[in-house]
Parts: C-alpha cells; structure tokens; sequence
C-alpha cells in the first residue's frame, strides 16, 4: 500500500505519560473484534503474552523467529521473544508496530499513528484503533508490513 491514503479527521487522544495509550475514538467492541481476529488469523502468526506491556495485551508473535535477532524490529528487547507488534486491551484498541523508519515516519505524517512514546530505533509506532471497516483493513495491511520487516 504505498499509496497509503490519509487517515480522515483529527488524531485521537493519547496519554502523555506512563503507558502509551489511546484516550479517545477507541473501536467500538465489535470492530476490535474483528481486529483482534483478522490479525491473529494471518499466516505464521502466534499470540502470546507480550514482554513489555500490561497483561490484557496480546503479542503477535512469529512462528519460525522465537527470539529478536535485529533490535529494530521489536517492542521487546534482545533476548525476549520477537514481538514486532502487540494489541493494546478493548479499552485502548490501539496497537504498537515495528516498521522500517521511512515509513514509519510517512504511516504517522499520514495520520495513522505516531511515534511510540519510548521508542529506541525510530521503527516503533502506536497504530490507532481502527473506527471503521476501510480503517481495520488499512491497519491489517500495516501489520503485514510489520511482520514482513520483522522476517526481513
């Protein structure tokens, strides 16, 4: 999707401090829903429990890449498993993702997301929560290039 469209209307609220978290437009329960399926239906994807976020997180992790072998495409550290992306919980509904630092710049001037609150390399992102069906199928094609960064 390199003509990747804008993201219409305002940015959604996010916390200033503490975990990254999206304060406002959240998914409604159904179209996370979906979310949460679409993603962790991909192929070679594995849910688990992530290393560095709040329990009702969900880690996509990668079948084939037990570890972090390149920094840069992880939200866990070296020697954790490799997490290039994890969903926040229903209340939240927005996602962080690991992409190549171009892009990640052009997914955030876009509207889609901005720069995670702690990021280390310039590739980790907040994705918001999708709002409707065009929005879930966008952010399930940024996921895809996650993973495809993360496979290298």
């Amino acid at each position: 999707m390199s003509d990747l469209p804008g993201r219409p209307g305002v940015r959604p609220k996010t916390s200033a401090s503490g975990p990254h978290r999206q304060l406002s437009q959240q998914s409604r329960p159904g179209t996370w829903g979906h979310t949460a399926s679409a993603i962790f239906g991909l192929a070679g994807v594995v849910e688990g429990h992530s290393s560095v976020c709040p329990p009702a997180s969900r880690a996509v992790l990668l079948e084939g890449l037990p570890t972090v072998r390149d920094p840069e495409t992880s939200l866990a550290p070296v020697g954790d498993p490799l997490e290039p992306i994890h969903l926040h919980g229903v209340f939240d509904t927005s996602l962080h993702l690991c992409l190549p630092v171009e892009r990640a710049r052009e997914v955030c001037a876009l509207g889609w997301g901005e720069p995670h609150r702690y990021a280390g390399h310039g590739t980790e992102i907040m994705i918001y929560g999708p709002r409707d069906r065009d929005e879930l199928l966008v952010l399930v094609h940024l996921v895809g290039e996650s993973i495809a960064f993360a496979r290298g």
